[in-house]
């Protein structure tokens, strides 16, 4: 058995590369062409991750809305919705968000050791808080996901969430999608930040497919790694 999911970052950036506005509302990257295709790869993965600030700030249903899709998964034998996964440091995550209250799935929460039991009080009745250690490692996160399952695991931010993932080397695709507009705020969060990256100029990801999709575009990367570690997806019957 692999020692990890296969694991597909996904994100939606402006063109200089920007996940928000750093405003109140909610920036708007994809198009509903684009939704429809992320509904698809929600469908035939085993668990969604986000980060705490996602959670907190984004509020997500994390669910697949497609109910062919959801018929298929349970001709599977799968459940309906995948399960649902989220990394904080101090717990301090609403139990009444969508995050918790939508979709029947498993919700995980791997919090760091010194906040379990606050964040066991707060979230014990919604979600399975597993201490991941202090500071939470997203490899380890990834190894104990295996253990419970999961062979597909999608992840779909935030910044610091994909810089941890690729810094690790714990991404096999990334699927990148490009709004056709500039944001240009400093204080706005970009896709990644700093760190030593196994992709680089000496070494570079493969592109594997890109799909224009009304007014933006599917740039799909492949990390060598992955030519190996392919685990294709279940298709009904």
């Amino acid at each position: 058995m692999a020692d990890r999911p296969y694991t597909i970052l996904s994100c939606g950036v402006s063109i200089d590369g920007y996940l928000d506005a750093a405003s109140p509302e909610r920036l708007v990257l994809s198009n509903d062409d684009d939704l429809r295709r992320v509904d698809t790869v929600r469908a035939d993965v085993d668990a969604i991750l986000v980060g705490a600030a996602t959670v907190r700030h984004d509020n997500p249903r994390l669910l697949v809305r497609d109910p062919w899709l959801r018929v298929a998964r349970r001709a599977r034998g799968r459940d309906e919705q995948p399960m649902k996964v989220t990394l904080t440091r101090g717990g301090r995550l609403d139990p009444y968000g969508r995050f918790f209250r939508h979709g029947d799935s498993e919700k995980l929460v791997y919090c760091a050791g010194p906040a379990v039991g606050r964040a066991r009080e707060r979230l014990g009745p919604v979600a399975t808080v597993v201490d991941a250690g202090d500071p939470v490692e997203v490899r380890c996160v990834a190894e104990d996901l295996r253990r419970r399952g999961v062979r597909r695991l999608m992840v779909e931010g935030g910044g610091e969430i994909h810089t941890q993932f690729l810094v690790a080397d714990l991404a096999d695709e990334l699927h990148l999608v490009v709004a056709p507009f500039f944001v240009g705020d400093p204080r706005a969060h970009r896709f990644v930040g700093p760190g030593s990256f196994p992709w680089h100029p000496g070494n570079r990801a493969r592109l594997a497919e890109t799909r224009q999709m009304g007014d933006v575009v599917l740039l799909r990367y492949l990390f060598a790694h992955a030519r190996d570690r392919v685990v294709v997806p279940e298709r009904a019957p």
